[in-house]
C-alpha cells in the first residue's frame, strides 16, 4: 500500500455488537478525550502509515509519547480518518494513557497542562484545542453519532491567493440555487456507491449504505466581496465513506454549471456505479467540523 492509500473514511454506524464491546481504558490508564484541529497541508491524512510519512496521527501520537513518557507512541482511535490535504476543526481522538500522568511544572498534569504541552510541539499545523478525561466506555469512533463536514467553492474569475489552501477555485459562475436542490437529493439513507471509492476486498456489487441528516449550500461571508463569492456547502451524516464528500461536491458544482440537477443526482445514487462521474473535488477544500455525540 502506497503513502497516503490507507483505507480511508468513517466506519458505518455501530451495531449492537459494537455497543457491548469493553472499550475502557486498561488497568493503570486513564482515557483521554482530545479534540484536535489541523492543516491537512503538510500530512498524509490522519492514518499513521509509517516513520518517513507524514501524518497527523504520527505527529499527535509522538508530542504525546514524549509528554507521557511512554516509550512507544501511544494508539490513538480518531472519529473520522480524513485523506491527504484535507483539514479538521473538530476531530475527536481517545487515547489510553499513564495514570497519573507524570509531574509536569505544577504537579500532576491535567487537561490545561496537557493541551499546552502538546501544543508547544504540534502548533501551528496542528493544535489540540481541549483534552480532558473521557467519561466511561467512551470510543472516539463507536460512540459518535454523526460527523459534519465543511467544504468551500470560490466562486471567482480570478483565483485569491490568500483562500487557496482552503477553498476550490471556481471561475465559472455557478448556480446556487440549482445546486441547493440538487443537494436534497442526497438526505436520507441511500447506497453511495456512486460516490465513493470502495474499499479494499469487496465487490462492486456491495451496497455502501450510509444515511446523511443535512446537506446544503449557502453564500458565506466573503473576504473579497467585489471579487467573487464564498460558497460553502456542509453535510452532517452518521458516517461516511472514502471520497464520499468530494465526490457529491464535484457533481453539486456540476449541476451548478448547468451540467446536472437534482433528477441526475438520484439517477446516480440508484445507478451503484460511478462510472462517468467527475472527478472528486479537490481535498484542500475540505474540512471536518465537528463530531456529535450523546
Amino acid at each position: 500500500m502506497s503513502p497516503g492509500e490507507a483505507p480511508r473514511g468513517d466506519p458505518p454506524p455501530a451495531t449492537g455488537d459494537d455497543e457491548a464491546t469493553d472499550v475502557s481504558a486498561p488497568e493503570g490508564r486513564r482515557r483521554w478525550r482530545l479534540l484536535v484541529a489541523y492543516d491537512g497541508a503538510p500530512f498524509r491524512g490522519f492514518a499513521a502509515q509509517g516513520p518517513d510519512v507524514p501524518t497527523v496521527a504520527g505527529a499527535l501520537a509522538d508530542a504525546l509519547a514524549r509528554t507521557a513518557r511512554t516509550g512507544e507512541p501511544p494508539v490513538l482511535t480518531c472519529a473520522g480518518r480524513t485523506d491527504a490535504g484535507v483539514h479538521a476543526r473538530g476531530q475527536v481522538v481517545h487515547v489510553d494513557l499513564p495514570d497519573p500522568l507524570p509531574a509536569g511544572r505544577r504537579g500532576t498534569i491535567e487537561g490545561e497542562e496537557l493541551v499546552r504541552a502538546l501544543n508547544r510541539q504540534l502548533a501551528p499545523m496542528g493544535v489540540v484545542r481541549s483534552a480532558e478525561p473521557a467519561p466511561p466506555g467512551f470510543d472516539a469512533r463507536r460512540s459518535a453519532l454523526a460527523r459534519r463536514y465543511r467544504y468551500l467553492v470560490w466562486n471567482a474569475p480570478v483565483p485569491d491567493p490568500l483562500l487557496a489552501a482552503m477553498a476550490w477555485h471556481v471561475a465559472v459562475r455557478l448556480d446556487l440555487r440549482s445546486m441547493a436542490q440538487a443537494a436534497d437529493a442526497v438526505i436520507g439513507e441511500h447506497d453511495f456507491r456512486g460516490f465513493c471509492r470502495r474499499a479494499p476486498g469487496t465487490g462492486a456489487d456491495e451496497p455502501i449504505v450510509r444515511r446523511v441528516l443535512d446537506a446544503a449550500w449557502a453564500e458565506a461571508a466573503s473576504p473579497a466581496p467585489d471579487q467573487g463569492r464564498l460558497l460553502r456547502f456542509e453535510i452532517e451524516a452518521t458516517s461516511f465513506c472514502h471520497q464520499m464528500v468530494r465526490s457529491l461536491v464535484a457533481t453539486l458544482v456540476a449541476a451548478g454549471r448547468g451540467q446536472g440537477n437534482i433528477a441526475s443526482v438520484m439517477a446516480r445514487l440508484r445507478s451503484g456505479t460511478r462510472s462517468g462521474a467527475p472527478r472528486p473535488a479537490p481535498a484542500h477544500g475540505l474540512c471536518l467540523e465537528s463530531v456529535r455525540y450523546r
